[in-house]
């Protein structure tokens, strides 16, 4: 199922139903992302004119093209490679006129490649406003509000650089509701939100700010792009594939198998632990009481959880979640489950996530290791790679978001 979902969201198969013609003048092709360089790629094999670009992707997720420069930047806290891209895409599409056509490829782990501080930051100010981000428990929502507010180009104001060409965005969302603001901090899109806005994340959440960012949030010298600003008017945003496309797919093979599948939401957002006690009892409730479901069948779900990091792990909101939904059911019989990020990387890791079994705590304690302390100190990772349950996939060139499926095939009973 999990394959089948990746595979659903491959650029091969999603993007070229959504190519615009080609225009009078230039084709500039920009982007960023996980899934930008394969994306890069799908373009170029299809497009039948002249182009040029330049796309800057994660460490390990670069694809070699002809006629778009790929580069590979750090991820999730941006690096001096990301920089310097970012600035190059800004003086590509410098001076173009109305015959010219701008391509935005942008996907999930666009805000952390694409990193261009605002007037008055430094790359080192944005490492630590994205370090304190991650660990701060705000959603990928409240993140990005932060993130737009704090940058050059986000929140529509690279589209507003590409005036007066025609801009057409091609999007892979990664989010919770799709909304394209929120993918890669909307580098192309006009933003709604303010400087207030993402000031009352920081506020909220205790959020650690340089003097330089918090006073471009205070003093409102951060807004962004707002809808309506004529330097957009000529935007078109077209979204290729996204979380629920890749939950249907896996639909189809549970479905193949003979087992019921049912996709309880593809945007479930949240602490990652309680994300997990609450599919737990879910779970627990088809498997011993046949509601809402009968077993056997399968509970898919997507989404972005969170996690707050107090402990001395390293996080990782897949394998949070399955550690929380493994002590919660306490080894309930004839129950499994999965979850990974679809692009290969839970959190800074190079593990996707990993599988829980209905011995996955019996099998921990026998290795000396204690269930109930490793998730309050959220180390998940550690626990999974001990047990040798972690998924690595490598990279996927693609990314729609977190995927989760839990078996129940009945063979619990009630006690």
């Amino acid at each position: 199922m999990f394959d089948a979902a990746v595979a659903a969201a491959q650029p091969a198969r999603c993007l070229p139903p959504h190519l615009p013609p080609p225009p009078q003048g230039r084709t500039i092709v920009i982007g960023a992302g996980k899934a930008s360089a394969a994306m890069a790629r799908v373009f170029e094999d299809h497009w039948p004119s002249p182009l040029e670009g330049l796309v800057v992707t994660r460490h390990g997720y670069g694809v070699a093209c002809r006629r778009i420069e790929i580069v590979e930047a750090s991820h999730p806290v941006p690096d001096a490679q990301g920089l310097d891209a970012a600035g190059r895409i800004r003086e590509l599409v410098a001076g173009l006129t109305p015959d010219d056509l701008v391509v935005a490829l942008i996907s999930g782990g666009g805000s952390s490649l694409l990193v261009a501080p605002a007037t008055g930051l430094t790359l080192a100010d944005k490492q630590a406003v994205n370090t304190a981000l991650l660990s701060s428990g705000a959603s990928i929502s409240e993140m990005n509000c932060v993130r737009r507010h704090l940058s050059a180009l986000k929140g529509g104001r690279l589209a507003a650089a590409c005036h007066p060409a025609k801009v057409v965005t091609l999007l892979m969302s990664d989010v919770p509701g799709d909304a394209p603001v929120d993918i890669a901090s909307g580098p192309t899109v006009a933003d709604p939100s303010t400087c207030a806005d993402a000031l009352a994340v920081v506020e909220r959440y205790g959020i650690a700010l340089p003097a330089a960012a918090r006073e471009l949030l205070v003093s409102g010298a951060g807004e962004t792009a707002k809808p309506g600003d004529p330097q957009l008017y000529r935007h078109e945003v077209r979204m290729v594939t996204a979380p629920q496309i890749a939950l249907e797919a896996a639909a189809r093979v549970a479905r193949e198998a003979g087992l019921p599948a049912h996709i309880l939401g593809d945007s479930l957002e949240g602490e990652a632990r309680d994300v997990g006690k609450t599919l737990a009892a879910i779970a627990r409730q088809v498997a011993l009481r046949g509601q809402p479901f009968a077993p056997p069948c399968v509970l898919l779900s997507g989404g972005e959880t969170t996690v707050t990091v107090r402990g001395r792990g390293r996080g990782g909101r897949n394998v949070e979640f399955l550690l929380s939904l493994a002590v919660a059911l306490d080894g309930l019989p004839g129950v499994q489950a999965i979850a990974c990020d679809t692009d290969g990387v839970d959190g800074a890791e190079e593990t996707a996530g990993a599988i829980v079994t209905p011995d996955t705590l019996a099998r921990a304690r026998a290795l000396g290791l204690k269930p109930r302390e490793s998730l309050d100190h959220n180390d998940g990772h550690c626990f999974f790679e001990a047990l040798g349950d972690s998924v690595v996939t490598g990279p996927t060139m693609t990314n729609v978001n977190d995927f989760r499926a839990i078996l129940i095939d009945g063979r619990a009973t009630v006690s």
